[in-house]
């Protein structure tokens, strides 16, 4: 057997992992969910590409995963950065293997107060930006690829303020069944993953005075069967499954990660 060292913020030893060599793309990779599958891809000995916007995406990624991480910054509304993102990572490996498509926005906003411009900015980047990710990345994916979505268990329960969010995320379930069917014939597996309330910083995410988004984050923990926020890791589990050989015969579905939220 094969033993390898990959260089994660863990410092951890894998022995031929899940994902042994398998070169994984995660748009919106710098923070948060993104950012704790990047380093657990890393530590089941994937070679990682990590996209964001931040300027500082370079520095976070030799930061918390390895100094042979790519880094590549960008917005996904914009073509021509996904289309360098996608050059690069070929340039580099040849190939895509996983295609976790993660990059999104989070605003709860009451329809009174829903403008254009809102609306145009939530669903550029989280369905527009998701689309055309998916779709540059198409000339670069191996046979027998996955590609995950991330969407949000919010679309199962009608909370208040999110229609355009929640209509955003149901947009990228959709899309799971669909390029599913699409992408079959080349073997290439499409799932969502659908997460709960997970403790990332969710003033950062909901654009949201910091007051009002911690009463509601003790309200939603109030009514969580399990009283508890999930956490990033546990997302990252969760992604691993769904790009891994474990769900080899498991292709177009939602895999709602929510601690119950939306079943009990």
């Amino acid at each position: 057997m094969i033993t390898t060292t990959i260089p994660t913020s863990r410092n951890e030893t894998s022995v031929q992992g899940r994902l042994q060599d398998k070169v994984a793309v995660i748009t919106g990779g710098t923070s948060g969910i993104g950012l704790a599958i990047a380093q657990e891809f890393a530590a089941q000995g994937a070679k990682i590409v990590v996209f964001g916007r931040n300027e500082k995406t370079k520095q976070l990624v030799k930061d918390n995963l390895s100094e042979k991480a790519l880094a590549v910054q960008g917005d996904v509304t914009n073509i021509t950065d996904l289309e360098n993102l996608f050059t690069e990572t070929s340039s580099a490996f040849g190939k895509i293997d996983t295609l976790i498509v993660n990059a999104g926005v989070a605003q709860f906003v009451p329809i009174e107060s829903v403008d254009e411009k809102h609306f145009d900015n939530i669903f550029d980047i989280n369905v527009k930006g998701a689309y055309f990710t998916i779709q540059k990345a198409m000339p670069h994916l191996s046979e027998g690829a996955t590609i995950v979505l991330m969407a949000s268990a919010v679309t199962q329960i009608g909370l208040p303020g999110s229609s355009i969010y929640s209509a955003t995320k149901a947009a990228l379930r959709s899309l799971a069944r669909t390029l599913s069917t699409e992408l079959l014939p080349r073997g290439i597996r499409v799932n969502a993953l659908s997460p709960g309330p997970i403790d990332t910083p969710l003033f950062e995410k909901f654009d949201m005075p910091k007051e009002e988004v911690e009463k509601f984050g003790e309200w939603m923990i109030g009514q969580h069967p399990m009283k508890r926020f999930g956490s990033s890791e546990e997302m990252a589990k969760a992604a691993l499954f769904l790009a891994s050989n474990d769900s080899s015969y498991i292709t177009g579905i939602e895999l709602i990660a929510d601690g119950g939220m939306t079943q009990l």
